[in-house]
């Protein structure tokens, strides 16, 4: 996340080209032609801009509490799936397949097409490569060995989604580029051509192959440089395949929408929600695990449906909860509601169609358990469902459904972050 008071007046000469470009010329003019830019800002569903009013001082106090500290992040090495390249060699069974890469970057091929989500291969997400939030597990594998995308979608412009050193080096293919109203700018100012871009408003679509990707409302904010003027539109995404579809939440708050979304979109077969960075200084623009989970019924028309994806946690520590917090979240939220979920480590291929997706809480073995110890019924409940045994018995386990580098500290410096 972003958008903390400057750290100091004095940064601003410093002018980074992390900071990208503001709109201008008829980009700019479409924006001001935009219904949701209003007295000079992008507003959110219902009429706010979203920003966290937190200075980083304040911030600071409660991230680096002492007694809370050790369990913000990993306490041994976060296991990352060690074949994904050969995995991903093999084209899909089903025609679907996700691969989380960590934090909100996912590949997911969509009935032959590869659309690659949030792509952050960067080791830092801030403007500089000296400071700000490091990664705790490395890339599961190069950018370069990913092989050709058809489309890089971008939520929005906060550095933990939109990253400097990744999207030069996806200048340098053909790959189009997907992004909200205003990112565009960013891109150009990288390197990407004016041709290769599909600049979105909320519920415009484009096409590209046989996949309609449509940019849908999400709650949030946006602003990468000291002086943030709220310029960049920020979205979740729908695509579309001939037979698959799935949902990218990007970061957002609850709120009604999602039902909306899910009505004219929707059901997905899969959906990749945002349930990490949450804090309760900032409630309207991150989702707690609960939320997430909530979020993901309303896309699938209030029941069980299809297999959720929890994204934006595990891979860079951005808020003061535990770092193990949002997956346990996210199990006892599937527990309750009997939703199936997938519980990948990152760089691990899954098919979301299938009888059986990743389901182990894998980081049970690097966190620094709870007093109590972690809650076995909910973790045997977790990894013993099947889509096949859910279709028959509607389980209320954590997985039940009809449907089917650089070793960081793990505590970054508090500086704002994307």
């Amino acid at each position: 996340m972003s958008g903390f008071r400057p750290l100091s007046s004095g940064l601003k000469a410093l002018q980074p080209e992390a900071f990208g470009a503001d709109p201008s010329g008829e980009r700019m003019a479409r924006i001001r032609r935009s219904p949701h830019f209003k007295d000079g800002v992008f507003q959110n569903p219902g009429g706010s801009t979203g920003r966290p009013s937190l200075s980083m001082v304040d911030f600071a106090k409660i991230y680096f509490d002492k007694d809370e500290r050790p369990r913000r992040a990993p306490q041994g090495t976060v296991p990352v799936h060690a074949t994904t390249l050969a995995d991903l060699a093999k084209p899909p069974a089903t025609g679907l397949r996700l691969t989380w890469m960590g934090h909100s970057s996912v590949l997911a091929e969509i009935d032959g097409h590869r659309v690659l989500f949030d792509p952050v291969w960067g080791q830092r997400c801030s403007p500089f490569p000296f400071v700000g939030p490091k990664r705790v597990h490395p890339v599961p594998l190069p950018l370069a060995a990913l092989g050709p995308v058809d489309v890089v979608v971008i939520s929005h412009d906060h550095y933990d989604h939109l990253d400097l050193p990744t999207i030069k080096a996806l200048a340098d293919t053909d790959t189009l580029f997907a992004v909200p109203l205003g990112v565009g700018a960013h891109l150009e100012h990288w390197g990407v051509s004016a041709d290769r871009l599909r600049e979105l408003d909320w519920h415009e679509a484009t096409k590209v192959g046989g996949l309609t990707l449509t940019a849908t409302p999400a709650r949030h904010f946006c602003g990468r440089g000291m002086r943030n003027t709220q310029h960049t539109l920020w979205a979740s995404w729908s695509v579309a395949g001939d037979e698959h579809r799935v949902y990218h939440s990007g970061d957002t708050g609850y709120f009604d929408g999602f039902r909306d979304i899910g009505a004219e979109h929707g059901p997905f077969d899969a959906t990749m929600i945002q349930i990490g960075a949450y804090s309760e200084f900032w409630p309207d623009i991150h989702m707690t695990p609960e939320e997430g989970m909530r979020a993901h019924l309303d896309l699938q028309g209030g029941r069980p449906h299809g297999v959720m994806l929890p994204i934006h946690w595990a891979t860079f520590n951005l808020a003061p909860h535990p770092w193990a917090e949002p997956g346990e979240g996210t199990v006892e939220a599937a527990h309750a509601t009997g939703s199936r979920i997938a519980l990948p480590r990152p760089g691990e291929p899954f098919e979301p169609t299938a009888d059986t997706v990743p389901s182990d809480p894998w980081w049970r073995a690097v966190a620094l358990a709870p007093e109590g110890g972690w809650p076995t019924a909910l973790t045997g409940a977790a990894t013993r469902t099947t889509a096949a045994s859910a279709a028959g018995a509607q389980s209320v386990t954590g997985n039940g459904s009809d449907r089917g580098a650089d070793e960081g500290t793990g505590e970054p410096e508090a500086v704002a972050a994307g």
